[in-house]
């Protein structure tokens, strides 16, 4: 097989035109050109592209006596009703019925977020599309890559890789702590043995854990949040991935109407996807595994990327995000990822709790052995009896502000309490709230440094 086609159908799915890859396809089932599809999965996938009058993509397999393959399909239909198809080579596999090279399936990790597989030399053979889209990686550039492309390996404490050991063992694994090269996300791999019709090694077929703790500890057995993902996060990932397809298509192609229905189910989505996440949070942070990194990261730069992701969501609301004050860099020890999270929630709440034309100020500061950013709002404030309350699970400081689980608080100061710091609120009705984070420094103060800052502070 070639590693890419494209064709065009019309209204009633007959090929009017197509490359020669298609064609080689598309005539082994039985088509040709003037006729109509022959390749059924592709059609259904054509039908519901032009029902829709938007862009659809779909993993389909393409398969006959010689060989199977997994292609991802796009379909892209045009205002007269014709459809271009194009499509390109995920994976291509012997048939399970060719004696040559033949590979004993194995079915992936039991109830993994996402999986992959690798042949004998840790070569990448499959992965999820969606997963990769999530992450931001282009599935195509990394097929055929080693593994360790796509993950950064972690030892055990004894200093032991689960996922080497069972290659020199030839046998299943469990619990390889890693973390996705692109998006910095720590995630837990499992994989089970492939075998050749010989019976000798030909990879794994693996699986990812996104919660770390949950992987090392379960292994290939079932954890909380893959769950959660099979049930509800995969379904929504493709629920908003469709909407927003809709919601961005051309006037022509979807009514306006129909464009502000898919952006709405998109937004609805988007929140119970952030709902789901903040479930998983909690079960890990309440089961007492939750791992976090203790690392230098500079919280004045946390704070001005969470500043920057969130720049959209303040100008809707006609809010000012005022620059970050105080010092340019604030070293600390932490988990850049969850002091991010935490970044997140408190400029989103401050974001969502002030009127319009209010600004969100922040401010960087070292003070003693700690690492301080503070984030203030001009909201309503928080009365003296509510401001304990807040950081309980389901509790939000005003339940007449849309959105929220009222969970944001209670994990991010579980967060801040894992990573050995911690977060406070000083507020009066009227005047607005005021968050600190505080997270130990990174490193010693230089002589005098200390009560310059104390000056600077009074």
């Amino acid at each position: 097989m070639r590693g890419a086609f494209h064709a065009l159908l019309d209204t009633d799915d007959r090929v009017l035109s197509g490359d020669a890859c298609f064609a080689e396809l598309n005539d082994r089932a039985g088509g040709r050109i003037g006729a109509a599809l022959a390749l059924a999965a592709v059609a259904a996938l054509v039908r519901i592209a032009r029902g829709l009058r938007v862009p659809v993509a779909r993993t389909i397999a393409i398969g006959d006596d010689e060989s199977d393959g997994d292609w991802h399909v796009r379909a892209v239909p045009d205002a007269d009703g014709t459809v271009a198809l194009a499509a390109t080579l995920l994976r291509e596999r012997p048939c399970a019925t060719s004696s040559a090279g033949a590979i004993v399936a194995a079915e992936p990790p039991a109830d993994a977020a996402w999986s992959w597989e690798v042949d004998s030399g840790l070569r990448i053979t499959r992965v999820d599309a969606v997963a990769m889209a999530r992450h931001g990686i282009d599935p195509v550039a990394v097929l055929g890559q080693p593994l360790t492309t796509l993950f950064v390996l972690e030892a055990r404490g004894d200093g032991a890789m689960p996922l080497l050991e069972s290659v020199s063992n030839v046998r299943d694994f469990g619990g390889q702590a890693a973390v996705v090269r692109a998006s910095g996300a720590r995630v837990a791999l499992a994989g089970r043995v492939r075998y050749d019709a010989a019976g000798g090694f030909a990879g794994f077929v693996g699986g990812v854990y996104t919660g770390v703790a949950a992987g090392v500890r379960d292994g290939l057995t079932g954890a909380f949040n893959a769950r959660l993902h099979r049930v509800l996060r995969a379904p929504l990932d493709t629920i908003i991935t469709q909407a927003e397809s809709i919601s961005g298509a051309d006037e022509a192609g979807v009514g306006a109407h129909y464009r502000d229905y898919a952006a709405d189910i998109a937004s609805a989505g988007r929140h119970l996807m952030g709902l789901v996440d903040d479930l998983v949070d909690m079960e890990a942070i309440e089961r007492g595994d939750l791992v976090v990194a203790r690392m230098p990261l500079d919280l004045a730069a946390v704070a001005r990327e969470g500043a920057g992701l969130l720049a959209a969501r303040a100008a809707a609301r006609a809010v000012t995000i005022a620059p970050l004050a105080g010092e340019a860099s604030a070293m600390a020890l932490g988990d850049y990822r969850r002091a991010l999270q935490i970044v997140l929630n408190l400029l989103g709440n401050a974001i969502d709790y002030s009127p319009e034309g209010g600004v969100v100020r922040m401010r960087a500061k070292r003070r003693d052995a700690q690492v301080r950013l503070l984030v203030a709002d001009e909201g309503r404030g928080i009365a003296p009896p509510e401001q304990a309350r807040i950081f309980e699970k389901f509790v939000r400081g005003d339940d007449s502000v849309p959105g929220g689980s009222g969970l944001g608080l209670y994990i991010a100061r579980r967060l801040a309490q894992a990573m050995d710091g911690a977060l406070t609120v000083e507020s009066e009705l009227g005047q607005g709230a005021c968050f600190t984070l505080a997270l130990p420094a990174a490193s010693a103060q230089a002589p005098g440094e200390q009560d310059q800052q104390q000056a600077e502070d009074r």
